[in-house]
């Protein structure tokens, strides 16, 4: 067996450089640097490819550790704390007993278990079990599996929603992990023990439910924050309740309908449904005599289709509205406060004249002429716009990032105003183990449109993504549940209709390149969905069509 030589990197610095016999395992190269780290480590990197501590190193290389802080090992310890809940549940209920891992807020998941009272005690002795585990240290296995006797063990633990979902899996064998005896099949990368899962907790929902709390990822010694959000949690309830109805609920419904040709329908109904849902709001607009109309939503959610789609519901009413973008009230660039990087930071309130906002909304509502402002993005300044005179029967709608924050249309009755908080808020999930992030269904939006209609680079959309998050958890998150509508933009088929548009692009990136790494991760991601090429059915104005192209509305 030869020597082989190895770079270790933690926090890019050098913490390592030695010869290990060939075929040793990251897991032993870890371990025998415990001491050097912060946090604990849950993955690692080798020529700019994620892997996890199972990987056996036969060849010169460098590794770099990546503790639970960065954003890869903080999913893949998410996926093993779930692993460790799953064992747990069937421990204590049964291995046959049914788990679903519903949707997310602020990090962390909503759960239930079937034909199942959710209680105080029972979730101590789950919870127990799963600390017992971790002081314990069992070993989660990595198994490849031939794909039928893989989807016969899932349909034997009543996995129903995966093993369909594995149906369409064109691989002769599948990876499976195994925690004591529990085996399941988790979308992405796993810790290799139990040691360093002990960061979670299980807190009782209203609904029957509960929630899976786990570590906050800059400040992995402290539980991230819980919030039970009653108004996102109905609108995740809705939309649950309503692809069921559809016949959609998991990615293997959906690949059904598209094989056997029902997908047509399924775009109709779920176009029909938002609209009407558009239409509902417009009517409580029209009702309630609202003179401004407050929209806000994080990157991708399809405020400028959603805003006109609005506004031609307004119309059918007799109501005229005026749209106002808040990115017409930019201070100029120079003025701009700048962020920790010394950037100009666009996505804070204070890079916006709110005193301004404040008075042209109300000489607006006096019905005075006012003369709304447009910013000038090619040369960084403000320039004087048109003059309006808003009439008896006309309406302001007001869009941007800040639309919900208080201190925008500060001046303003309450009874004046009306707040509509817009986000794709994903309905579907792989299967009752795996859920979609509306983060990740975001990704893939504004990748094909930063593509198609700004001239980004895959790279680029990449690489700014966290920073767009970041200005998202701060300016738009804590102000959503002040919302008077909470709407939802996602299609319950999109995924479909993005694949063919994003997988050649997430395939540009190259193994060299820093983007790499996510860039996997995305298209294995999109593996689970089979394409939807009859863009035809979508109708031009779809909130998707603001991504993919051919809309009736400018972008």
């Amino acid at each position: 067996m030869k020597d082989i030589k190895v770079k270790v990197k933690y926090n890019n610095n050098i913490i390592l450089e030695d010869n290990f016999k060939e075929g040793i395992i990251l897991y032993n190269i870890k371990e025998q640097l415990k001491d050097k780290f912060n946090f604990p480590i849950f993955l690692a990197k080798i020529n700019n490819e994620n892997v996890e501590l199972f990987r056996k190193i036969n060849e010169d290389c460098e590794i770099e550790f990546l503790d639970i802080t960065n954003k890869h090992a903080y999913l893949t310890y998410k996926r093993s704390v779930a692993l460790l809940m799953i064992n747990a549940i069937r421990k204590v209920l049964g291995e046959d007993t049914r788990i679903f891992i519903k949707y997310s807020i602020n990090q962390n998941w909503f759960c239930e278990i079937e034909n199942t009272k959710i209680t105080d005690e029972l979730l101590n002795k789950i919870s127990n079990y799963m600390l017992n585990t971790t002081i314990e240290n069992e070993e989660i296995k990595k198994i490849n599996v031939p794909t039928n006797e893989c989807i016969k063990l899932l349909n034997k633990y009543k996995m129903y929603d995966r093993a369909n979902g594995l149906s369409f899996v064109r691989k002769s064998s599948i990876n499976l992990y195994k925690l004591e005896n529990t085996y399941d099949y988790l979308y992405g990368h796993m810790a290799v023990d139990t040691k360093d899962l002990t960061g979670f907790k299980l807190i009782k929902n209203d609904n029957n439910s509960f929630t899976l709390n786990f570590l906050d990822r800059n400040n992995p010694t402290e539980l991230k924050e819980y919030k039970n959000i009653k108004k996102l949690v109905e609108v995740f309830e809705e939309s649950a309740k309503w692809s069921k109805i559809i016949g959609v609920d998991y990615a293997g419904a959906l690949n059904s309908a598209i094989c056997e040709e029902r997908i047509q329908e399924i775009i109709l109904i779920s176009e029909a449904l938002q609209e009407k849902k558009i239409a509902n709001i417009a009517d409580m607009i029209t009702k309630n005599n609202k003179k401004v109309v407050l929209i806000a939503g994080p990157s991708s959610s399809g405020k400028t289709t959603f805003a006109n789609r609005i506004c031609i519901q307004l119309k059918v009413n007799g109501i005229m509205p005026y749209v106002v973008s808040l990115d017409n009230y930019y201070l100029n660039r120079e003025n701009v406060p700048l962020d920790e990087d010394g950037k100009p930071d666009f996505e804070c309130l204070e890079s916006l004249d709110v005193e301004r906002i404040n008075k042209d909304i109300e000489t607006l509502i006096k019905g005075e002429p006012t003369e709304i402002p447009k910013f000038n993005f090619i040369t960084g300044k403000r320039e004087k716009g048109k003059t309006i005179t808003l009439k008896e029967n006309e309406v302001i709608i007001i869009e941007g990032i800040h639309g919900l924050n208080e201190k925008i249309s500060a001046n303003i009755d309450k009874k004046d105003k009306f707040k509509i908080f817009i986000s794709a808020l994903t309905q579907l999930n792989i299967d009752s183990h795996n859920r979609i992030s509306t983060t990740d269904a975001r990704i893939f939006r504004r990748l094909v449109r930063d593509h198609h209609f700004r001239g980004f680079g895959v790279n680029k959309t990449i690489q700014i993504w966290s920073d767009v998050m970041k200005g998202e958890i701060k300016n738009i998150f804590p102000f959503q549940e002040e919302a008077d509508v909470i709407f939802n933009s996602a299609l319950i088929y999109e995924l479909a209709v993005l694949k063919p548009f994003a997988d050649p692009l997430l395939y540009r990136v190259t193994k060299d390149e820093e983007e790499y790494s996510e860039a996997t991760r995305l298209i294995k991601f999109l593996d689970s969905f089979l394409p939807i090429n009859c863009l035809d059915a979508i109708p031009p104005n779809s909130i998707i069509r603001e991504f993919i192209g051919g809309g009736c509305f400018e972008h």
